[in-house]
């Protein structure tokens, strides 16, 4: 027995002639099909393709994994010469260290989890050196090398360990140094003191101030004999000289200067806060100070000239007296030239009171009368000491002119009755006690003419926005990394899922084994219920197995099952043959 189209039981011949012939007319109507269409057509072509995906998608997969895990790689070393290039290659390889060169290849990269540690390896072994020789170069001295050559390996070796100190700085990413040293001489005459010249390549965006510029011109004279810091000359990969010592600063202050005034404000500022932070409290006070610097040097030499003093106190510096008497004579005065001519000039000082007769340090020539018939005469000269003052005064560079300093102080945070901050200025006590701690800090001088200003007022709350969050750089940063790796998931999960399980259940056999048991079941319950309604002494009680009360319900499940064994018997006669055979044989 056999399921007919209709949904009738009919003989097993008869379905195997009607599948017979359906199968012929598909034949005729279906095209030639060649070998490999056939081939991918059948169990073991289709498992092969389902290999192939498989094998493609977990390719796939594999790729956009290691796309996500794309190591970047950053710059180990740049503008090195060959030598240094290829020994930092070949240590690279024994390290087992990828790398890869820059467009130019003028860098090697390396990944950028690794770029320290292989500095510190290379810097073990010495790489790079820069191709700079140093005294190593004496070490490989050949027997029979003449005095010219050796002269010229010791010029080298000391212009190669110059660079390589050079180099240590900061700033400093390549240096080269020409030395002239003269060959030296018996005759005085004929020396000449050696020069040196150095180029420097800086690094990008950054520069030397005066003094580093200073520091390598004497450690280079300090380094060669007899070479004095004048005849070196430094200049930049740009062309500009940097040690030229004649060009002067606009201002006439050179860069130390100005950085004691800083230094000098910094302090001053800094003293002032932290003496009054403790009172007002931490952020409730700011400073400002202005130095006025004196960098001049001055010297001053003054000699002065005190007026005469009294005869008391004056100090005596010479004293002459004489005396001089006659017995009895008719002429009066002293015989000689001097009777017929004027009194000299006396020399004794201006000031000097009267002195009585014969007394001790009478100035000038006093003559006594004479008390008897002789004649006496005393003269007395004293010369006293002239007041003079020499004063010599050097001013030391750097002294202060006049501070100026400025103080803002907050207004007092203090709580109410309601339990309320409220800020209220200082009182005018207190503003004093800060005002004197302040000139004590500063070291106020009222004859220097330093000012001070201390305001006590209300600071501004009011603070810059603060980005909202997702418009902060780390956390875009952050999400960008999120969803790279959420969107990874996501292709990797529905590749895996939606494609990948399928193919792996089809190879194993697993959806086949599912559907044919759905199909079994569909069909076992089909059958079960066909069977149920079919009366075989009358085919046509289809229609009248049910009263009209229940007729809608019985015909629609009875067209569910009979589409569902229509289906079935389209898609596996064989399957249809079989369950009828196993009911004909009482199975």
């Amino acid at each position: 027995m056999a399921v007919a189209a209709d949904g009738t039981l009919t003989n097993d011949s008869n379905a195997t002639a009607t599948e017979g012939t359906t199968s012929g007319e598909h034949s005729s109507q279906e095209p030639p099909r060649n070998g490999v269409v056939r081939y991918a057509q059948s169990p073991q072509g289709r498992r092969v393709v389902l290999m192939v995906a498989a094998a493609a998608v977990i390719a796939l997969m594999i790729g956009i994994w290691m796309w996500s895990q794309k190591t970047e790689y950053r710059v180990l070393f740049s503008n090195f010469s060959d030598r240094d290039g290829g020994a930092i290659v070949a240590s690279l390889q024994q390290m087992n260290v990828p790398y890869k060169y820059s467009e130019g290849g003028s860098a090697i990269l390396v990944p950028e989890t690794m770029v320290h540690d292989a500095r510190l390896k290379l810097a073990s072994q010495g790489l790079p050196k820069g191709g700079n020789v140093g005294f190593e170069l004496m070490e490989n001295q050949k027997l029979g090398v003449s005095q010219f050559l050796e002269q010229v390996n010791f010029q080298r070796a000391l212009e190669g360990e110059l660079a390589r100190s050079i180099q240590s700085l900061s700033a400093v990413q390549a240096a080269r140094i020409h030395l002239a040293l003269p060959k030296a001489s018996v005759f005085v005459r004929d020396q000449q003191k050696p020069t040196a010249s150095v180029i420097l390549s800086l690094y990008p965006g950054r520069g030397l101030d005066p003094q580093q510029v200073s520091a390598i011109v004497h450690l280079v004279a300090s380094s060669v004999p007899e070479l004095s810091p004048k005849s070196v000359t430094i200049v930049d990969q740009n062309g500009n000289l940097l040690s030229d010592t004649t060009k002067q600063p606009a201002n006439g202050l050179d860069p130390t200067q100005l950085k004691y005034v800083q230094d000098l404000q910094q302090d001053i500022i800094k003293r002032v806060e932290s003496i009054i932070a403790p009172i007002v409290g931490t952020g409730n006070v700011r400073a400002e100070a202005t130095a006025d610097v004196d960098f001049s040097r001055s010297e001053q030499a003054a000699e002065t000239y005190k007026p005469n003093q009294t005869a008391d106190t004056a100090a005596v510096r010479s004293k002459q007296s004489s005396e001089s008497q006659n017995g009895n004579s008719s002429t009066s005065g002293i015989p000689g030239a001097l009777t017929n001519q004027p009194p000299a000039p006396a020399t004794a000082p201006i000031v000097n009171p009267p002195v009585a007769a014969g007394a001790p340090g009478a100035a000038g020539t006093a003559a006594a009368p004479a008390t008897s018939s002789g004649t006496s005469h005393k003269d007395a000269t004293i010369n006293y000491e002239v007041d003079k003052t020499v004063r010599y005064v050097q001013q030391p560079m750097g002294g202060v002119k006049r501070l100026t300093v400025a103080v803002v102080v907050n207004y007092k945070r203090t709580t109410d009755q309601t339990g309320k901050v409220v800020m209220k200025p200082l009182t005018e006590a207190e503003r004093n006690q800060i005002s004197d701690l302040v000139k004590e800090a500063m070291g106020f001088n009222k004859d220097r003419g330093d000012s001070l200003n201390v305001v006590n007022t209300q600071f501004s709350s009011e603070m810059e926005p603060e980005l909202p969050l997702w418009k902060q750089p780390d956390m875009i940063q952050l999400a960008k990394e999120i969803g790279k790796y959420v969107l990874l998931a996501a292709v990797l999960l529905y590749l895996y899922f939606g494609v990948l399980r399928p193919i792996i259940w089809k190879l194993s056999g697993r959806e086949e084994r599912e559907a044919k048991e759905r199909a079994e079941a569909e069909a076992k319950a089909a059958a079960e219920a066909a069977a149920a309604m079919y009366d075989p002494d009358n085919p046509d009680a289809i229609v009248e197995l049910s009263p009209e009360a229940a007729e809608a319900d019985a015909r629609s499940e009875y067209k569910k099952n009979l589409e569902s064994v229509k289906q079935l018997a389209k898609s596996d006669p064989k399957l249809v043959a079989s369950i009828i055979k196993a009911w004909v044989n009482n199975e």
